[in-house]
Formats: C-alpha cells, structure tokens, sequence
C-alpha cells in the first residue's frame, strides 16, 4: 500500500476534530449580559430577556423559556410574531 493511501484517513479523522465556531468552551453560543435598548423595546412581552443569546446560524436572539418539562431556546419575537435579528 502507498504511504499516501495510509495517509489520508488520519487527516479526515484530523479535520473532523476542528470546530467553526465556539461562543463558550462547551460550544453553545454565549449568554449576552447586556440586551440592547433596542431589542428590550421591541420584544413582546412574556419573553425572558435575562437569558438572551445570539444565534451564529441565523444571527437572531434567542431567549431561554423554562417549561414544566424541560428548558429550551426559543426565537425572540416581536408583538407582531416577527423574530429579532441582528442582521437582515
């Protein structure tokens, strides 16, 4: 077998261990300490804006909803339905 056929599985096992982007050491995009003005105005209400993140694949808020069965990260939405993005 050439040296090169012995090769090529150790660098696709090599470029499977890179990541594309990290918002903390686990992965998870970060948790924003600050919220805009602009985003607290136009938010409608009943969301939790103490736990906002920005997602990296669409570039829009997300907020933290606790339910009686598990937490989760649902879109950030306007009183139209409408969701908040930082891009658009």
């Amino acid at each position: 077998m050439r040296p090169i056929f012995r090769l090529l599985p150790a660098l696709a096992l090599l470029g499977a261990c890179t990541e594309t982007y990290t918002g903390t050491p686990t992965g998870e995009p970060a948790t924003l300490t600050e919220v805009p003005d602009q985003v607290v105005q136009l938010a409608a209400p009943g969301q939790d804006l103490s736990a906002l993140q920005i997602m990296p694949g669409d570039g829009c808020y997300w907020y933290r909803y606790v339910g009686p069965v598990e937490t989760t990260y649902l879109p950030l939405r306007t009183i139209d339905g409408r969701p908040i993005c930082t891009r658009a």
